[in-house]
């Protein structure tokens, strides 16, 4: 592996792992969660206030920036890290995801995803080798290999189809990644589908591993299964990925997910979460969610969390939050998505720090008894109210 692009795990504490992964835009110590700027922006926040956050990587997605602005405009302007004024790491999901959520937009054989665009129903078809391209050409530290992410509930063969076609995309995206175009440094991850069957998911980790990726990440998870399963899988595939490898858990971002992945021996996490729900008005507390539209808010003279070292949390009370949200005031939206953001990429900090410190397990406890997540039923229904929205019949 060249040195652009290493990885080394510096302490354990249990299952969990403290890295560092070397990029070509600097170091990202692990675990680490990534804020989405699907589009090149993190949702009403600058680069600068998404670096003061404490993030130090962030992921963009090459199917949306491939039909807006076009990957060639971005090439043209620098690539991604000048395009966006983001100067730290990035690593660009290849649209595999979108075959998934964008349900009723697209055809899937195994030559590739046939997307028909949101934007203005023109057709357009990702292939493996189309999806490294774009993502070459984009200038991402990592990118990511074509994949067939599949809904919770489908059954065993038709899991298996999709776990084989990502299979026989893994290989042609690391044929169309190999040789110098790969000299600049950027890092190729292969991903590992199967759903909840345990023997899939063993079968595709030995599959994807076989075919010697630079990192692994873990798809399929998250996607509206309960809590149990999906934890009780991302040990299994922790427990089999190679160990010298940095493991991504995709699309996983809620406080209390995190650190349980963590806890299986997870280092890299992506999710929309923590911003999308700030601007709906769910801020993230050591206690769990609030909704600072509440009416018991309006007189709040304190910051929303004390102690809490965000710009939010330093400069504006409770009742001033409360206010600009009821008053639909766009500030309501860029403050509340700092804080959010700050307790996640905080949060991130304290694991990692617990773990060099050898005392992951007592943390883990300690923030688990106290945080109180959101409930599973009313959790299910937010992402399927989301997963619905996002499907144009």
């Amino acid at each position: 592996m060249e040195s652009s692009r290493e990885f080394r795990v510096l302490a354990t504490s249990g299952a969990a792992r403290a890295g560092i992964l070397t990029t070509p835009h600097g170091d990202i110590p692990t675990p680490a969660f990534m804020p989405v700027a699907t589009q090149g922006s993190v949702k009403a926040l600058t680069p600068e206030e998404v670096e003061a956050a404490g993030a130090r990587i962030i992921l963009a997605n090459a199917y949306h920036l491939y039909l807006r602005p076009g990957v060639d405009v971005v090439r043209e302007l620098g690539g991604l890290h000048a395009f966006t004024g983001w100067k730290g790491p990035v690593l660009t999901d290849s649209g595999g995801f979108q075959a998934f959520s964008l349900g009723s937009l697209r055809k899937i054989s195994d030559e590739g995803i046939l997307f028909r665009s949101h934007i203005d129903g023109s057709e357009h078809l990702f292939t493996p080798e189309a999806a490294i391209l774009y993502q070459e050409a984009l200038g991402a530290d990592i990118i990511m290999c074509l994949d067939q992410c599949i809904a919770y509930g489908e059954s065993q063969d038709a899991v298996r189809l999709a776990m084989e076609r990502t299979h026989l995309w893994a290989a042609r995206c690391k044929e169309a990644h190999h040789g110098t175009r790969a000299s600049n440094g950027q890092a190729l991850f292969g991903i590992v589908q199967g759903g909840l069957f345990p023997d899939l998911r063993a079968e595709s980790v030995e599959h994807i591993a076989s075919l010697g990726f630079d990192g692994y990440a873990v798809g399929g998870l998250g996607v509206g299964e309960p809590k149990g399963p999906m934890y009780d899988m991302t040990e299994k595939v922790g427990m089999l990925l190679p160990k010298d490898q940095p493991r991504y858990l995709m699309g996983v971002g809620s406080p209390e997910d995190l650190v349980e992945s963590v806890a299986r021996g997870m280092d890299l996490f992506d999710c929309a979460l923590p911003t999308r729900v700030a601007r709906n008005g769910a801020l993230f507390t050591p206690l769990g969610r609030v909704d600072v539209t509440n009416r018991r808010f309006k007189g709040v003279s304190g910051p929303l969390q004390e102690g809490c070292d965000c710009y939010t949390c330093r400069k504006f009370s409770l009742a001033y939050l409360h206010h600009l949200f009821k008053s639909r005031e766009l500030l309501g939206l860029r403050l509340a998505s700092i804080h959010n953001l700050r307790f996640v990429l905080g949060l991130m900090e304290n694991i990692r720090t617990a773990i060099l410190e050898d005392r992951f397990l007592s943390f883990r406890d300690s923030f688990l008894s106290t945080y109180v997540p959101t409930s599973e039923p009313a959790r299910l229904s937010q992402k399927e109210a989301w997963m619905e929205a996002r499907r144009i019949k």
